[in-house]
């Protein structure tokens, strides 16, 4: 089965626009303090046409706002980059020109970077001679993969949260790196799309293993405090809706299956099957034969000899 490509854009896009505000926060407080977060407005996608290169881009997140204690608008431009690029400088230049040319507005440039490759990322275009500087463009930067990630575990911030899976861990760390995640996400505690969200990105970028999965949860099940609690309901909460997403696969590809043979044949053919595909996984990530009975609602008897 070919490898899902990852839309890295209409990731941070997402996790970057619910919660703009605190992402300025945690990486430009600076900015965060004069901005006026009370006019915020996004504005819609631009494309722009690279006539040279026969590509076209578009603008990743624009966001129209006010300085405190001023009248006019400023826009603010995030650009995520997720690969390496020799001509990004030029190209975050082109977008400020071309967006300065539409809106006549100041304008704030930031570039995420994102990928795993240790660059030294240029945060200017320089253009000048011996007797003269044309040009002098700079922009903010955020080189995700250079940030140590236990400095940021005890930000009650969202962005931190979901942005720890592209820090600077190793692989040694990714257990503890989740193990944190699910902490700072009992403490934020966000009505439950934010959660999703929060987690979809987070999982989308540190993939583990079965065996580090089950190390998790023995860690998180030896710990003896109320957050731990918390954060084990979490966990059970987030695999609830991942069994209930699988039961309805499986429900739905039963039907497919049993159109022949009728269809409530077919759909409950479809539920048995969804659920003992999600019993195998949950058995691989280590939860008892008493909490997936509990979950699923499958006689302990079938759990056990699926568990074999």
């Amino acid at each position: 089965m070919a490898k899902q490509r990852i839309d890295h854009d209409r990731l941070f896009k997402e996790l970057l626009s619910t919660f703009f505000e605190e992402f300025l926060l945690l990486f430009f407080p600076n900015v965060y303090e004069h901005i006026d977060v009370r006019h915020l407005s996004f504005l819609t996608e631009e494309l722009f046409t690279d006539v040279t290169a026969g590509e076209k881009h578009r603008v990743d997140l624009l966001v129209e706002t006010k300085m405190k204690g001023e009248d006019g608008l400023v826009i603010v431009h995030v650009e995520h980059q997720s690969y390496a690029q020799r001509t990004f400088p030029e190209r975050m230049f082109l977008y400020f020109s071309r967006l300065f040319q539409k809106y006549r507005r100041r304008i704030v440039p930031i570039a995420i970077f994102s990928y795993d490759e240790h660059h030294d990322e240029p945060s200017s275009l320089v253009v000048q001679f011996p007797f003269l500087t044309v040009l002098d463009f700079r922009y903010l930067t955020v080189e995700l993969r250079k940030l140590p990630w236990r400095a940021y575990i005890r930000h009650d911030n969202p962005v931190a949260a979901a942005l720890l899976s592209k820090m600077g861990y190793n692989e040694e760390e990714k257990v503890d790196v989740k193990k944190e995640f699910l902490r700072m996400l009992v403490r934020l505690e966000l009505d439950e799309a934010k959660q999703r969200l929060l987690f979809g990105f987070f999982e989308t970028y540190l993939r583990r293993s079965e065996e580090e999965e089950a190390k998790r949860r023995n860690e998180v099940s030896q710990m003896e405090t109320k957050e731990a609690k918390r954060v084990m309901e979490l966990i059970v909460s987030y695999e609830q809706r991942g069994l209930e997403k699988g039961i309805q696969q499986g429900i739905e590809q039963g039907i497919k299956q049993g159109m022949k043979q009728g269809m409530k044949q077919g759909r409950q053919e479809g539920i048995e099957e969804g659920k003992l595909d999600v019993v195998k996984r949950m058995l691989a990530k280590g939860y008892d034969v008493d909490t997936i009975h509990e979950l699923t609602g499958l006689p302990v008897e079938k759990i056990e000899r699926v568990k074999g």
